[in-house]
């Protein structure tokens, strides 16, 4: 099987168990608040609505290329990032102020619009963002035990726990500078690309493999730094992918309206490249565009073509393209205990560069 069908075939394994574990929560939660049962009820449909468990998968490759060989204690504890990486989402869903994901209401739009309807004279957005910040907490905590409660023994949960705050710690400095550099209005690519190290890579790559690592028992340096090495050259990748789908990808593949960064003034390689390249017009008019609220389709069609102009999009295509190869060399330094994972790792680096969604 290719990465892809790995993928699939992973995600067909954890999702029925992700599924279990929210029956049970929501079973448990039924002695408690009915504000709690409905929370769970909002994570689950939330968590199960989309995502590619790209994450999991991560960690469940990452033990198996470490030597881990207990096949369903891993699928089970690797559950755990798939929670912190929903508590993250819901945060960063406020930060952006985005209404979709993965093609649903965001949380704080949920709670929303419980509040338009039952508080029409109460600040519904106030609510909708304090309620889904609470949610995020609750998901953090769930992440948490999962691993807790793993079957491994206890000195591995405890090194695995000690790597899951570690993977959040990280992740925060990578989020606000890219808080800061939107709101600051410009930043230069290494600002850029030192932010897609400490937001994405990480934590969507290099997290869930040492994850993987310490629950197979393996804290051993060298192996830490090989995932690390490739980790660092396909997070970036992933981001850069992940800007270009923002402007340039369907709205049905990626599960949020296009053209949402643009709204928002991202800093994104593609805009760093595109003023640094562009014109006197063209600058103009990213200056004009990137931040308007208000942008319309053709707005969206205006920014696209003024990307292209400046090379920004065969720059970024390129930079790309250039980051997944680094990747897969750091991949050659590594003595796989599974050639499945190895397989994955390969193909889910060259996946990068392909995807739609």
């Amino acid at each position: 099987m290719d990465a892809i069908e790995l993928l699939k075939s992973y995600k067909d394994k954890v999702d029925p168990l992700l599924g279990d574990y929210f029956s049970l929560k929501i079973k448990e939660s039924e002695k408690m608040d009915p504000l709690a049962k409905q929370a769970l009820k909002m994570l689950e449909d939330f968590t199960l609505s989309g995502g590619k468990r790209v994450r999991p998968a991560l960690v469940y490759y990452g033990y198996l290329a470490a030597g881990g060989r207990d096949g369903e204690a891993i699928i089970k504890a690797s559950m755990s990032i798939e929670l912190t990486h929903v508590f993250l989402l819901i945060h960063d869903d406020i930060i952006d102020k985005d209404a979709k994901r993965h093609g649903v209401d965001t949380i704080h739009e949920r709670y929303k619009k419980i509040s338009k309807r039952h508080f029409p004279k109460k600040d519904a957005e106030h609510f909708g963002n304090s309620m889904a910040m609470l949610v995020g907490d609750m998901a953090a905590a769930m992440g948490n035990e999962i691993i807790f409660r793993s079957d491994f023994p206890a000195k591995i949960i405890l090194d695995a726990l000690d790597k899951l705050q570690e993977i959040v710690y990280k992740i925060v400095p990578g989020e606000m500078k890219d808080v800061y550099l939107e709101m600051r209005g410009n930043a230069t690519e290494k600002e850029i690309l030192d932010m897609y190290e400490g937001k994405t890579s990480s934590y969507s790559f290099e997290g869930p493999l040492h994850l993987g690592a310490a629950l197979a028992g393996k804290k051993g340096k060298d192996l830490a730094d090989k995932f690390s090495r490739y980790s660092m050259a396909v997070g970036k990748a992933f981001q850069i992918r992940d800007d270009i789908l923002g402007v340039f990808g369907e709205e049905k593949k990626i599960g949020k309206p296009v053209g949402s960064d643009i709204i928002e003034g991202k800093q994104t390689i593609l805009v760093a490249r595109a003023l640094a390249n562009g014109n006197k017009r063209q600058i103009a008019g990213i200056r004009k565009l990137l931040g308007k609220k208000d942008l319309t389709k053709s707005d969206l069609e205006d920014f696209r073509n003024l990307i292209k102009e400046t090379g920004a999009l065969a720059y970024s295509e390129k930079l790309m393209e250039k980051l997944v190869s680094e990747s897969l060399e750091a991949l050659k330094g590594i003595g796989f205990k599974n050639q499945e994972a190895r397989t994955f790792l390969e193909g889910i680096a060259r996946y990068m560069v392909e995807r739609q969604k």
